[in-house]
């Protein structure tokens, strides 16, 4: 059965989707993918066009993923994600309580490993909540917040592993989180995905000069979670 991509955005110059969690973007000398899974391949199968990806999300992570239609659209609007000229805003859920606004100015090694790059990472607080049960053996009871995030630079799992450096880890990261965290949601909530998504990006079109807000829905398996905790989901406004 083939599986269909959500198209959230479409135009002549670009076409954006929904990507959901598991699907890699593109084949990489990291994780050789089976062919089904790569975004780029299930999208240029859907609607019968080559596309070219204009960024990347990982493969745990759901949401938003914008591609060029042509060389010319994607050598134009590419170069602008790196930047202040596209806006990229991440919803996840974190361990702890957390301040209702913050900045993370943490350097981070390139790709995991080499020398370091500067990156910052700004989160605002949309809700929190203290459940009756113990994640841990050191509390009785266990604390979460929901965030909004803003990587102002775009370094390789910045999101997670800032979190992971702030002791705000994200439910389900395998890779950067707590196992304990990750243990607790899997037994108690039956959760098996990484509380992560990509929701919003803005930016100008290069063509049309309009500006452009493209937002994905929210997966049912976070919106299961969020509403278990009795959390309250953000505007999108």
């Amino acid at each position: 059965m083939v599986t269909l991509l959500e198209i959230i955005y479409e135009d002549e110059y670009y076409i954006a989707i929904n990507k959901p969690a598991g699907v890699l973007v593109h084949r990489t000398n990291l994780a050789k993918e089976e062919y089904e899974l790569l975004a780029v391949q299930m999208l240029r199968e859907q609607i019968g066009q080559k596309v070219y990806p204009l960024h990347r999300i990982d493969r745990p992570t759901s949401g938003v993923l914008i591609f060029g239609k042509n060389s010319e659209a994607t050598s134009l609007l590419q170069p602008l994600f790196p930047t202040a000229e596209v806006k990229k805003f991440y919803l996840c859920l974190v361990r702890g309580y957390i301040a209702e606004h913050g900045l993370i100015e943490q350097p981070l090694k390139k790709k995991l490993y080499g020398e370091l790059q500067e990156a910052m990472t700004e989160f605002w607080r949309i809700d929190q909540v203290e459940i009756p049960y113990a994640s841990s053996s050191r509390y009785p009871s266990s604390r979460y917040a929901l965030i909004k995030v803003y990587p102002h630079t775009g370094r390789m799992h910045q999101i997670r592993r800032h979190m992971a450096h702030a002791r705000h880890y994200i439910i389900g990261d395998s890779t950067h989180g707590d196992n304990k965290q990750n243990i607790f949601f899997r037994t108690t909530f039956g959760l098996k995905n990484l509380l992560l998504h990509a929701w919003q990006v803005e930016f100008t079109h290069p063509f049309t000069k309009n500006k452009v807000r493209l937002e994905a829905d929210i997966p049912s398996y976070f919106l299961e979670i969020v509403e278990k905790l009795s959390l309250q989901l953000p505007n999108s406004d």
